[in-house]
Parts: C-alpha cells; sequence; structure tokens
C-alpha cells in the first residue's frame, strides 16, 4: 500500500459536486483541505458533511490578528477537531506563542511566504528580495515559539528542512503534476516527486487533481510515484 501524502484542496462553489470528490478521493488522499472559498460558502455545515465523510481535514483559514483574537479563533477551531491549521508567522512571536498553546490532536502550522508571491513582491512587502532567507528566517520564528509546521512553497522545502530537523511538519502547496509545469497564479511551483525528495511530508494539490476529467486515476498515479 502507497503511503499517503497527498491533501486535496477542496476549492469550489459546488457543495454536492465537492463531497462526491471526497467519497471517491477518500481511500486514496491523506486529507482534505478546506479554506476560505469552502468555508466562506458553506460554513460550519459544509464542514461537517465533509468531516463525517473523512475526519482527516486541514482547515486553512491562516489566522492573523492580534494574539487574543487569534487564540478566541483557535478555541473555536480546536472544537471542530481538524488535522491541521494554520496561523500566519508574520503575526508576531506573542501571537505564535498563544496559539502553541494549544496542546491537542490538532496541529498548527505557521504560513511562511505565499507562493503566489515573487521577489518583486517580498522586497515591497517584506524588504526582502531573497525568498529563501526570508522563508527560513520565519521557519527559525515557527520552531522557537513551538509550532508544529510550516507551509512553504517547493523551492524552500531542502533549505528549511536541514534546520527544523525530521519532526517539524513541512506541508507544500504550489504542486503541479505535468511536465511543463504552469505557474498561474503560484509563482514558486513544483512536481510531486522533486516536493516529496526535498522533504515535504504533505503536498497540497487541488486543480490538477479535481478538475481533471479522472481526479481519482490522477491521484492514484501521483500516490505511485511517491512510493
Amino acid at each position: 500500500m502507497h503511503t499517503k501524502k497527498i491533501i486535496i484542496a477542496l476549492d469550489s462553489k459546488n457543495l454536492n459536486k465537492t463531497i462526491r470528490l471526497v467519497k471517491i478521493l477518500k481511500k486514496d488522499a491523506f486529507a482534505f483541505k478546506i479554506g476560505y472559498q469552502f468555508f466562506f460558502n458553506f460554513g460550519l455545515e459544509g464542514y461537517k458533511k465533509v468531516y463525517s465523510i473523512c475526519p482527516k481535514i486541514f482547515l486553512d483559514l491562516k489566522l492573523h490578528d492580534i494574539p487574543n483574537t487569534v487564540e478566541k479563533g483557535l478555541e473555536a477551531i480546536i472544537k471542530m477537531k481538524p488535522l491541521l491549521t494554520t496561523i500566519h508567522i508574520s503575526g508576531g512571536d506573542k501571537m505564535m506563542k498563544v496559539s502553541s498553546s494549544f496542546k491537542d490532536s490538532t496541529k498548527i502550522l505557521g504560513v511562511s511566504i505565499l507562493t503566489s508571491m515573487d521577489s518583486t513582491q517580498t522586497k515591497k512587502y517584506y524588504n526582502q528580495k531573497n525568498i529563501t532567507k526570508l522563508v527560513r528566517s520565519f521557519t527559525e520564528a515557527a520552531k522557537k515559539n513551538k509550532l508544529d509546521g510550516v507551509v512553504c512553497s517547493p523551492q524552500e522545502i531542502k533549505y528549511i528542512r536541514k534546520e527544523v530537523g525530521k519532526n517539524f511538519i513541512i506541508v507544500t502547496p504550489g504542486i503541479r503534476i505535468n511536465n511543463k509545469i504552469k505557474s498561474d497564479d503560484q509563482k514558486r511551483v513544483e512536481t510531486p516527486e522533486k516536493a516529496i525528495k526535498l522533504g515535504a511530508n504533505y503536498l497540497v494539490i487541488g486543480r490538477p487533481i479535481t478538475e481533471s476529467k479522472d481526479p481519482l486515476q490522477i491521484l492514484k498515479e501521483i500516490n505511485k510515484s511517491l512510493s
């Protein structure tokens, strides 16, 4: 049996279609990611429907606010029992320390630099053109503040894995399965095989699977390539 490493991103406005996908893919996926699009359209009711089919959920709401607000938000999220959830590392040390105080089965990951950003954007908003250096700095802060892991693009994996060790979770979006990778709205991308070889624990893949003619077959092929 192949090791499950793929988290399917459920980015859809069609709840019935999403539910069908979850039923079809649940045996071959590691987990399912629920983000803004799904959660703001279908809310807790939609979340519960997915959870009832497959309780392994990555609730990716990327909390970013003052520490007290994030703490209260996490209190609500923990009750929903997702496997993983996210906060922005750029929220600062105190916000991360508050987040890491939750000792639960839900793992809290720090979002480093969004995969949609390139060096021009990081220079503008973070005053740092070297994205790898920026992500490494953010990751060091996440580990120091006792988060369970980070979310980063494939291009930074090998640089941070050396520093964080094998027990720190790395979840990687920006995965494209074609030989000719189309960057579309993702700027820093890579293939599944390469991302896992570099040291990622889990890969987040949405459209390449969910918008394909045969989502299950595509997922099985990816799993096979990673075995």
